[in-house]
């Protein structure tokens, strides 16, 4: 796919809508996704589940679904049995899926003048190990590890025909720097995500600013930004990022505001995502807007109308 694609879309200086959890919307469709792979383990035993939960979001009005290999990797297909080479082509389906997909879409829908974009998801190293540490960041391994356990699965996925690379839920400023030096040798543009402990800093600790100013001038990472944290942080964490990254377009696709207990796989509290106001979010500076964990098809569509009604304003 053309580089210049995603590029494309940014340039036209707009809000752009993303989906919301994939595996939420799996689960609603009663799919079991609890074992090792999570979503993922369905590249493998019902790909055409992923492609409905894509089209559930595309016909909310996403203009770029996020494909299903977050969890996805040659460690966890291994624990299933499945070597490494099947490992991959299951990996790399998940982009094609994502794309059948939109296909499917485009055809359904004759109003729909432009083809939705994909992006493959790249998770963080704490998604594969399933303790929890995604959240924290605290793997307590060197950057060799970080980087020969990335390195493998962006080079599938570049080659993928992806639009985009969705680096995302990066919880440290270890594994940014890491994706950072290895996304300067990809193809495919990216954005780099972080998740978020509060309106000041990534799951580490790390201040925030400091993390998108290390990404400032980066030649192929085009968008910086949060998903999987608390939706009420979002406007100051959008400001911080943009003042310390200006020329960078902003992605913020916030979890639903509950609390996720990594132990049980289990979620607590309020959800605070549906009482929110989007458009604050685009005055802060946001350009992709979503959804992620416990965001379902009904928020998005309800972010829809929202962007639709600020363009209508604005225009």
């Amino acid at each position: 796919m053309d580089k210049s694609a995603f590029a494309a879309l940014l340039e036209e200086n707009r809000a752009v809508l993303l989906d919301g959890g994939l595996a939420t919307e799996l689960e609603a469709q009663d799919h079991d996704i609890g074992g090792v792979l999570w979503s993922a383990v369905l590249l493998r035993d019902d790909p055409q589940a992923i492609v409905a939960a894509h089209r559930a979001y595309l016909d909310a009005g996403a203009e770029i679904v996020i494909s299903a290999s977050y969890q996805a990797s040659r460690a966890g297909f291994h624990q299933l049995g499945i070597d490494a080479d099947d490992a991959d082509a299951l990996i790399a389906s998940s982009v094609s899926l994502a794309r059948q997909a939109c296909d499917d879409h485009m055809t359904a829908d004759a109003e729909r003048e432009r083809r939705p974009l994909v992006a493959a998801s790249i998770g963080p190293y704490g998604a594969v190990l399933m303790d929890g540490s995604e959240y924290t960041g605290d793997y307590g391994v060197p950057d060799a590890i970080l980087h020969d356990f990335h390195a493998q699965r962006l080079a599938l996925l570049d080659a993928s025909g992806a639009d985009v690379l969705a680096c995302e839920t990066i919880p440290s400023l270890q594994e940014a720097g890491v994706l950072a030096d290895l996304l300067t040798e990809v193809q495919t543009p990216a954005w780099i995500s972080f998740s978020c402990r509060n309106v000041n800093a990534l799951s580490d600790g790390t201040p925030v600013a400091e993390a998108a100013s290390m990404l400032k001038d980066h030649p192929n990472v085009l968008a910086i930004g949060i998903n999987c944290t608390p939706p009420q942080f979002a406007t100051t964490l959008i400001e911080r990022i943009a003042t310390a990254a200006p020329d960078k377009a902003i992605v913020v696709y916030p979890n639903s505001g509950e609390s996720y207990a990594a132990s049980d796989n289990s979620w607590s509290g309020s959800a605070a995502f549906s009482n929110l106001d989007v458009t604050e979010w685009l005055s802060a500076g946001a350009t992709l807007i979503g959804g992620c964990c416990r965001v379902g098809p009904t928020q998005i569509a309800a972010i829809s109308v929202m962007l639709q009604r600020s363009a209508t304003t604005v225009s």
